[in-house]
């Protein structure tokens, strides 16, 4: 069953990664002010990341 375990796994992936996209554009969707709020965009995507994080969505890993 290592193939169906292989697909589980990427199937997942995918899933895990279609949420994190989602997140990203409901963020970036926000208002400034409320954004600013949150403290989002707390950094860039050239310090690490792929697109732009808070401390408070790093927390949520």
């Amino acid at each position: 069953m290592l193939i169906l375990d292989e697909i589980a796994r990427l199937g997942e992936a995918l899933k895990r990664a279609r949420r994190y996209r989602q997140t990203i554009r409901e963020m970036n969707a926000l208002p400034p002010e409320i954004q600013k709020d949150i403290g989002w965009p707390a950094r860039r995507a050239s310090q690490g990341g792929s697109h732009f994080q808070s401390a408070y969505w790093k927390s949520l890993r």
